[in-house]
């Protein structure tokens, strides 16, 4: 799955071009390498989020098979990591 659908699909983002916008502007990683829309994710993979007063880090622990969740089943897809 694509990382802007991913970060839409699990409720990280509100919506799809939110995260585009924040990939535009170099903000997502996965596994520490700047990544592009296109990118795909994979369970295993760390997605870091560089805010302005913060940077927040999740493993993936499953790819979601439909285009939206839950957000009470958000802890079944990530793992925030401190």
């Amino acid at each position: 799955m694509r990382i802007d659908k991913f970060l839409n699909s699990v409720n990280i983002t509100k919506r799809r071009s939110v995260a585009q916008d924040m990939i535009s502007n170099k903000v997502i990683l996965i596994n520490d390498i700047i990544v592009k829309a296109s990118k795909n994710v994979e369970v295993g993979s760390v997605i870091t989020i560089k805010y302005l007063n913060n940077t927040k880090k999740y493993k993936v622990l499953q790819i979601p098979k439909t285009k939206s969740t839950s957000k009470s089943l958000q802890n079944e897809y990530i793992k925030e990591i401190l």
